[in-house]
């Protein structure tokens, strides 16, 4: 069997196999792909079995990441919260990924790390020296039911009441990508992985975002009297929303705006025509984003990322390193911590 690799960034091809293969999500998309590219400098790259002469068939899809840090890889893809391979069948995706693995060292690659949705015969994926790194739970919501029934499956204590709560407050409600929108996402943002221990995120990288995703990335803001109080970043794919980012500001949950945008999010989906909302992954131990999302009436899929051995070694060592480094960060001012963001997050992908 010949594999064969395309540039997803300019294959047109690869929009086409997107469009018709059910598995095909944002995080497939060129404009996702753009922007990693110009935020991190990761080199996309499709492997398929299709000839360069033929129709696109099958991809599965990697980003090149090197690092001096964490060194060379290839990831199924970088800030992902699943990457499904578009495949015809299991056998297909393994026979790819022998030949992904075989060949790394030509594109002086050390590890693999792929992120499926499906489940993967794990067995068959030890042979590659393939094996599970993360497991979390990826929350869906069908949004086919009414607006009504959407609206009752949400939690009556902990989410219908905190949105009539928010009403109450008559908290000020802004969507869209204008940059006083993405001002108040990020500052909110900032308050938010500080107290996950967590550097935010580049600001270049929810502009790369803005300028590739244009009218399918949409930012919510909730404020109370002219103050952020929460914010949530989407991106549209197909017939899809996928919830990517949420924020919020210090001491004032209790004015309900997280749940209030959730809401706002799922009623606006409905309304301009799609199918599901992607809430996104959860890590199995955090007990309160899970239950937040079932509150929501979401459905939890159980997930699982597998990668080689070496890197697997190589992010357990990296995990007590976070967590010292995770202290620090929490006392830092706020210039400071969106430097650490900017230096670190392309080592992470």
């Amino acid at each position: 069997m010949t594999v064969y690799t395309i540039d997803p960034l300019t294959d047109a091809r690869w929009d086409a196999l997107l469009l018709r293969h059910r598995r095909g999500s944002v995080f497939h998309a060129r404009e996702w792909l753009s922007a990693l590219k110009e935020s991190y400098g990761y080199t996309p790259v499709v492997f398929t079995t299709s000839a360069p002469d033929g129709p696109l068939e099958n991809g599965v899809l990697f980003c090149e990441v090197r690092s001096r840090i964490t060194g060379q890889r290839l990831v199924s893809s970088p800030f992902s919260d699943h990457c499904e391979p578009l495949i015809g069948s299991p056998a297909e995706y393994i026979q790819i990924l022998a030949h992904v693995c075989e060949h790394l060292a030509s594109r002086r690659c050390q590890w693999v790390e792929v992120r499926p949705l499906s489940t993967v015969e794990a067995q068959e994926l030890a042979a590659l020296d393939l094996a599970p790194s993360q497991s979390y739970y990826l929350h869906q919501l069908s949004l086919d039911p009414s607006a009504e029934e959407l609206f009752r499956g949400l939690h009556k204590n902990c989410v219908q009441r905190k949105v009539r709560r928010a009403e109450k407050e008559g908290l000020d409600y802004r969507r869209g990508r204008s940059a006083p929108l993405l001002h108040d996402f990020y500052q909110l943002l900032i308050q938010t992985r500080r107290r996950h221990c967590l550097p935010p995120q580049p600001l270049h990288w929810f502009r790369h975002l803005i300028a590739a995703f244009g009218e399918r990335l949409t930012i919510r803001v909730a404020s109370k009297d002219d103050r952020p109080v929460a914010a949530l970043l989407t991106l549209s794919f197909n017939r899809t929303i996928t919830y990517k980012y949420g924020c919020s500001a210090d001491g004032l949950s209790r004015l309900g705006g997280t749940p209030f945008l959730f809401w706002k999010t799922i009623r606006e989906a409905k309304e301009s025509g799609m199918t599901q909302l992607d809430l996104g992954l959860s890590e199995v131990d955090n007990v309160g984003l899970i239950t937040f999302k079932d509150r929501l009436g979401a459905q939890a899929i159980p997930i699982t990322r597998f990668c080689s051995s070496r890197w697997r070694t190589r992010r357990a060592l990296g995990g007590g390193i976070r967590r010292l480094a995770g202290r620090i960060l929490r006392r830092m001012p706020a210039p400071v911590l969106r430097a650490a963001g900017q230096i670190l997050y392309r080592h992470f992908g």
